[in-house]
C-alpha cells in the first residue's frame, strides 16, 4: 500500500532506538547480550549498531558497543525532530479525513 515503506522505516527506527538505549543504559555491551536483553535476532542487532556506528550514535570497543560523541546533540534535537514527524502525520490525517468516501 502507500504507506507500507513508512511503516518499515518506523519499524526500523524504532529496533535501532531499542539498541541505542541499551547500549546508552548498559554499555559496553556485545551483540551477544543486545540479542539476549532485546530479544531481537543477532543479525538485526548487528545492522543496528552498524547504523548506529555510521552515525555516531555509537563507537565499538574491545568489550562491545558504547555510547558515540553524537549521543548528546541526537537527544538534545530528537523531540523537535518528533514534533516536525508529528506534524506531518497530523497534515496527512487532514488530507485523508478530507478526502470525499
Amino acid at each position: 500500500m502507500l504507506l507500507d515503506h513508512i511503516e518499515t522505516e518506523l519499524e526500523l527506527a524504532e529496533r535501532h532506538l531499542i539498541v541505542l538505549k541499551k547500549v546508552i543504559e548498559e554499555g559496553p555491551i556485545g551483540i551477544l547480550k543486545l540479542a539476549e536483553v532485546t530479544g531481537m535476532q543477532n543479525h538485526k542487532v548487528r545492522y543496528s549498531l552498524r547504523v548506529l556506528e555510521q552515525a555516531s550514535l555509537i563507537k565499538p570497543s574491545a568489550q562491545g558497543a558504547v555510547p558515540g560523541d553524537a549521543v548528546p546533540k541526537f537527544l538534545e534535537e530528537f523531540e523537535g525532530e518528533l514534533g516536525r514527524i508529528n506534524e506531518k502525520l497530523s497534515r496527512i490525517r487532514d488530507i485523508e479525513t478530507s478526502i470525499p468516501k
